[in-house]
């Protein structure tokens, strides 16, 4: 049954409070599911768990795991141990196909030939740096399948999980909870993993961090993934807004490549760079605030890049790091089609942009070789004064911003996206009839600013543009194949 069920396996938990909806719930699971996970700690009564037991079992349609974890495991088990374990026990006796079984409760436990044993450990706290003495223990009690499940506090705890999965010598479930560990649920079969849990829907996960079955299948394409997947990924904090995962995996797929691209909340970049080749991603989106942070960790830079000094893109080609910029491009076309539309050229125009992070560097250097006259704003003066001397246009305190006699503004900082989108970097009454404004923000496409823009008169630019245009060119970097650019503004705006 092992080796049966080796490949690519999804669980789902039912984590309902009655017989009755466990099993209404199984049988809605068992359409998506590999196999089910039964949480019988989530039903309170006793009586109730027994009779969810073997009901359970009897119309189930899919391999089923029975588990009754107790709270010192993060479960939500209350009662006495001898009665957990009894329940526990009668899964066994009913022959269930796996029966989950706490370390520390093992030799509690009389197996039986029927039922595969999953020998657990988790630690809601952290991801210990002992895993490997973890999983040597565990074997001492000769599982069928050792599950071992820590919490996450950064990116690179994920990383100790993958290669604690490529030296495991038994079946093995093993990833991170958390925020920071939800690349672990998707990547775990890549590095060996017996399987990984998705839950039914929104509001059903049975632990932190936990992606829905519907996202791990249409977005992160799960079953698809093996151990030759190529991994890609945005660097960024926050990332769990982003809509790269989407644009560029729903991409590779069209193209037949077999890649996987996924989220990287980072806190810390210096640690992450240094840890992050051990396992071998091809290439990384990088957003806010890591466009410039993450220059001195790269082994080279193209032209733009260098010129600019602010990032987007990183391509590994055999293990060297190159930095590029696509954002400059990406704004310039979008900024020039709206000014086309106009009759008119970006030449000697006057622009302000609100912001001097690595969006607006990439921004301004290439509206200066526009001839464009630029002025920056920024809360942070010296930012703004370092941006517009590498540069050589001017700035100006943000306080100022409400004097602006400009053709153009542009917002390139995250102020509005979503979820915060009632936020706007300036008051309404500066935007002028027959100014462009342009906010560099595509999530959501119409921000306050731009709606307040329309409102004034204004010509309006949404983010969207610039941010599929950056991506068709990441795209076409890491691949050397023309991107499906239909395909990616059709995913934006389905998932807008």
């Amino acid at each position: 049954l092992v080796q049966t069920f080796y490949i690519n396996m999804i669980c789902i938990p039912i984590t309902a409070r009655s017989p009755e909806d466990t099993v209404s719930e199984m049988i809605s699971a068992s359409k998506h599911a590999d196999i089910v996970e039964l949480r019988i700690d989530y039903i309170p009564e006793l009586q109730n768990a027994e009779a969810c037991i073997e009901e359970s079992l009897k119309r189930k349609t899919k391999p089923v795991i029975i588990t009754n974890r107790p709270e010192r495991e993060g479960g939500k088990f209350n009662g006495s141990e001898q009665d957990r374990l009894r329940l526990l026990q009668k899964a066994i006796d009913l022959g269930a196909d796996y029966v989950d079984v706490e370390y520390d409760s093992i030799k509690q436990i009389t197996r039986r030939n029927s039922s595969k044993i999953i020998i657990s450990h988790h630690n809601f706290k952290e991801t210990p740096h002992n895993l490997s003495k973890i999983y040597d223990d565990i074997c001492q009690q000769k599982p069928d399948i050792v599950k071992i499940v820590t919490y996450a506090n950064d990116i690179i705890d994920n990383i100790r999980i993958f290669e604690l999965l490529k030296s495991a010598q038994i079946p093995t479930i093993s990833f991170c909870m958390g925020e920071p560990g939800y690349i672990s649920r998707i990547l775990t079969k890549k590095f060996g993993g017996f399987l990984t849990f998705a839950s039914l829907e929104k509001g059903k996960e049975s632990a932190p961090g936990q992606l829905t079955v519907d996202e791990l299948s249409k977005i992160y394409h799960f079953k698809e993934i093996n151990e030759e997947t190529k991994l890609y990924g945005i660097i960024g904090n926050p990332v769990s807004h982003s809509m790269s995962p989407a644009i560029h995996n729903a991409s590779f797929i069209e193209k037949g490549l077999n890649n996987v691209y996924v989220p990287l909340k980072i806190a810390n970049i210096d640690a992450f760079m240094r840890e992050c080749r051990k396992i071998d991603f091809q290439g990384f989106s990088v957003t806010i605030p890591h466009k410039e942070s993450v220059l001195p960790f790269l082994d080279d830079l193209d032209h733009t890049a260098r010129k600019i000094g602010a990032i987007n893109t990183i391509v590994n080609r055999k293990g060297k790091l190159t930095g590029y910029n696509t954002d400059c491009m990406a704004a310039v076309m979008g900024l020039e089609y709206s000014m086309k539309e106009a009759n008119e050229t970006l030449n000697n125009k006057k622009v302000s942009i609100i912001g001097a992070g690595g969006a607006a560097r990439a921004i301004a250097f290439g509206l200066k070789e526009k001839g464009c006259d630029i002025t920056i704003f920024n809360r942070t003066i010296e930012r703004a004064e370092k941006l517009s001397h590498d540069v050589k246009c001017k700035f100006e305190s943000f306080e100022e911003i409400h004097q602006i006699d400009s053709d153009i503004l542009i917002n390139t900082t995250s102020i509005g996206m979503f979820p915060d989108v009632n936020q706007t970097p300036v008051s309404k009454n500066i935007l002028k009839k027959g100014m462009i404004v342009f906010d560099a923000v595509y999530n959501p496409i119409e921000t306050r600013l731009l709606r307040e823009a329309n409102e004034n008169g204004c010509h309006t630019v949404n983010g969207l543009s610039m941010f599929i245009n950056q991506a068709a060119e990441q795209f076409r970097l890491w691949t050397n194949i023309d991107p499906p650019i239909e395909l990616m503004t059709k995913v934006v705006k389905e998932m807008l």
